[in-house]
């Protein structure tokens, strides 16, 4: 018996010609496949690209948005193009972000845009200062439209129930202005050392906060600890947010401590490699912040420098054992008041509320 109680058995056994019931049948089967299944959740993907950045994000509207693709490897646009089309179900990417002129960014956009069609490549375009120059290949890949993005843009991304929004705060070294009437920062902006400045293509990087409903989540990329420290002092331009991205897969050259403790994140998600990210003081700095339950990683890490520092087994979605390919998962449900997350090879789900609703 089919969706909506229609018994096809008694209805051979009626007078009806069998060619109408396969027209009949063959309609249904055509409706379903157009409408897709819709649970109204949103969802996020930390891909694995071996220590690279590649985060999907699946509205409740359908919409693919991808922020970097890793490098230019066949395995890593492999599995993107498997998240997108197999796991999400989707049959294009609406949106893709490149969030700065590293190769571990925008490295598998030319290839993914040949097995995945790209609607919209949003990035920086060509301007002065850009320390990388990505290469013909990635100016010229084929799309529909190309967007260059500046500090307080929004993707627009269609609407459903639950409003979802997501801004760009900081890109190219600049940053939105103050909101009006913005209070002062609390935290004592003066009491953490700047670093030596950066020259990195990484200054570029974009910043994004994702927001659905109540429940918010931070992607710095890979912004680095002198300018992250302006997206909270004097005045903190981001909020508390529900999940962290850690920055810069992890690299104490990001994950400035103030603006940790001044987004008050409860879970951390890091897209590090085997041998790159969790370092000392960022693994220091994040275990410092009482608001955080929960720290993911991509990778088990094994540091070369033996300076090793790991989550909770349960955690890790690539463990010691050699297993490379597994992604996290996170799904917010309808009305954005809590989300899950989990990492489908091993098992493991953890639910836990917004911090508007557990507030």
């Amino acid at each position: 018996m089919l969706r909506g109680g229609t018994n096809w058995g008694m209805m051979m056994n009626r007078s009806i010609p069998w060619e109408f019931l396969v027209l009949i049948y063959a309609l249904c089967l055509l409706a379903v496949a157009e409408a897709g299944p819709s649970d109204g959740r949103l969802d996020i993907y930390w891909i694995d690209v071996e220590g690279g950045a590649a985060t999907l994000m699946v509205t409740p509207e359908g919409e693919a948005v991808l922020v970097d693709t890793g490098l230019p490897k066949d395995l890593h646009i492999e599995r993107m193009k498997a998240c997108v089309t197999e796991i999400a179900g989707l049959q294009q990417i609406d949106h893709l972000i490149i969030s700065h002129y590293d190769r571990d960014h925008y490295g598998g956009a030319p290839g993914l845009s040949k097995v995945v069609p790209v609607v919209t490549l949003y990035d920086n375009g060509k301007f002065v200062g850009m320390r990388n120059h990505p290469g013909e290949d990635y100016f010229n890949l084929p799309c529909k439209k190309r967007v260059v993005v500046d500090p307080g843009d929004e993707i627009p991304l269609k609407q459903g129930e639950t409003p979802v929004r997501l801004r760009c705060l900081a890109t190219r070294r600049q940053f939105i202005p103050p909101p009006e009437g913005a209070v002062a920062n609390t935290l004592d902006c003066d009491k953490v050392a700047l670093k030596d400045a950066d020259l990195s293509e990484n200054a570029n990087s974009m910043v994004f906060v994702l927001q659905f409903g109540p429940f918010r989540f931070y992607n710095g990329t890979d912004l680095t600890w002198n300018l992250e420290s302006k997206l909270v002092c004097p005045v903190n331009l981001v909020g508390e947010v529900d999940v962290y991205q850690v920055t810069h897969h992890g690299l104490d050259r990001s994950n400035h401590p103030l603006v940790i403790q001044s987004l008050k994140p409860r879970v951390s998600v890091m897209n590090n490699g085997r041998t790159k990210g969790c370092a000392p003081e960022v693994f220091k700095n994040l275990k410092a912040q009482p608001s955080l339950e929960a720290m993911y990683q991509m990778y088990k890490n094994q540091r070369k420098d033996g300076k090793v520092n790991n989550t909770a087994p349960e955690l890790m979605a690539n463990t010691v054992d050699g297993s490379s390919g597994n992604h996290i998962v996170l799904s917010v449900a309808p009305d954005g008041r809590s989300y899950t997350v989990s990492i489908p090879a091993t098992g493991h789900q953890r639910t836990f509320k917004t911090k508007v609703a557990q507030d």
